[in-house]
């Protein structure tokens, strides 16, 4: 992280000379940066697999929705489902085993409270889960599918992509699914390896007529989630598994919304802004806090929260300021939609750029190092010592470090106050 100081430091404050950039894990500034300080339950010192390579950050108790309670985030996206089910009669959910709770147990209760006609389970068939939505939306339904895991969406990609966000257009307005919400479980999870750790939202946003959000914790997720319930366009929301336990706060208890395509300013900062979604919003917070206390950057962090249609206004206003834009997501960097952000941002920002725009995402590859130090550790062989949970840390954030400084090779020095 220390390696995009190049990058990061202008003005009177700008005295870091291009030496003392790091180009490994130690012996410079970078070896500061890399000290992350994970928070690790008892929970997780007993299940070393779920340890996490970021400290989650809780946002602000909430003032303006009434009553709240302590939720993590599945119990958040519980309370929002039961918020609409019991306000609309037409409301359904369905997918598979969501009648007993589902996997990672966000619909657990409701079948009991609202009866097996308004949540139910389906065949293990993706392509027949979004089909039978999008039906029962036309139809008039306030329908809220679950995919099981993102990873497992691809099988419905024509039903979604073809059908759900073309229907209203095809059909010259008189028929829309607009009360489609499709729900998935998405992003990097330690134990997860190739088919449960995918970050597919970048397939979506290609596709005009559909909404894909995703959420940084329980409050967000809830006032989110209630938004694409009751938005009159198709809507899928990922959300991170990672955080179904991890992420705790205060939620409102009552029903609230949070206004889709409006990006949040987390930080103020003035040499510049760092981008994210997700669970990699409280990496970059957590990068941002220690480039402050170490090299004296200011970073201004941005959560998207929706990814298309995205705010292009508060961004490219936030890199107006700041000259420098960086952005982070766990999908792999081809293709990936910082891609999309770094041309939008290039061509509205162009003169006020004063370093090339950065892009710090996976690699483009299956199986992650630290999934693969994971799939030895299941094994058990002798072969392979398993690691432990700060051994699995470690190699995410050497990981994601490698990839800044692979990135700030290309970075021009930052101008010191002297010769500005």
């Amino acid at each position: 992280m220390a390696a995009a100081a190049r990058f990061f430091i202008r003005g009177a404050n700008s005295r870091l000379p291009v030496s003392s950039v790091g180009t490994g894990t130690s012996g410079s500034v970078g070896a500061a940066l890399l000290q992350l300080s994970p928070r690790c339950s008892s929970r997780l010192k007993t299940q070393r697999r779920h340890a996490a390579h970021f400290t989650y950050q809780p946002d602000p108790v909430p003032t303006q929705y009434g009553e709240t309670q302590k939720m993590n985030l599945f119990q958040s996206i519980t309370s929002a489902l039961d918020n609409v089910l019991s306000s609309d009669p037409t409301a359904v959910i369905f997918g598979e085993d969501v009648a007993f709770g589902g996997v990672f147990r966000c619909t657990v209760g409701l079948r009991d409270k609202y009866g097996k006609d308004r949540v139910f389970n389906t065949p293990l068939c993706e392509q027949g889960i979004v089909g039978f939505g999008i039906g029962a939306a036309v139809a008039g339904a306030t329908a809220i599918a679950e995919i099981q895991f993102a990873d497992y969406i691809f099988p419905a990609f024509d039903q979604i992509v073809n059908e759900a966000a073309k229907y209203r257009y095809r059909s010259g307005n008189l028929f829309d699914c607009g009360n489609l919400t499709i729900r998935a479980p998405w992003g990097c999870v330690g134990h997860g390896s190739l088919y449960h750790s995918q970050s597919p939202e970048a397939f979506f946003v290609h596709c005009p007529g559909i909404k894909v959000v995703i959420p940084r914790g329980p409050m967000q997720a809830k006032g989110l989630l209630l938004s694409c319930i009751a938005d009159r366009n198709p809507c899928i929301f990922f959300e991170p598994k990672i955080l179904y336990r991890a992420a705790v706060e205060q939620v409102p208890v009552e029903s609230y919304t949070i206004p889709l395509s409006e990006a949040e300013v987390l930080q103020e900062g003035s040499d510049v802004t760092l981008v994210a979604w997700g669970t990699q919003v409280h990496v970059l917070r957590e990068v941002a806090d220690m480039a402050q206390e170490k090299l004296g950057v200011s970073c201004e962090v941005i959560d998207l929260r929706t990814i298309q249609p995205w705010d292009i206004e508060t961004v490219c206003k936030s890199v107006v300021k700041t000259g420098r834009l960086l952005v982070s997501h766990e999908a792999p960097v081809t293709g990936g939609f910082a891609a999309e952000i770094s041309s939008t941002v290039q061509e509205e920002c162009f003169l006020n750029l004063e370093a090339p725009i950065s892009r710090v995402c996976e690699d483009d590859q299956l199986l992650k190092p630290s999934q693969l130090l994971l799939v030895l550790k299941s094994t058990h062989s002798s072969l392979f010592p398993p690691p432990s949970s700060s051994q699995w840390r470690a190699a995410r954030k050497r990981h994601f470090v490698d990839r800044l400084i692979r990135s700030a090779s290309r970075w021009p020095p930052c101008p010191s106050a002297s010769s500005i």
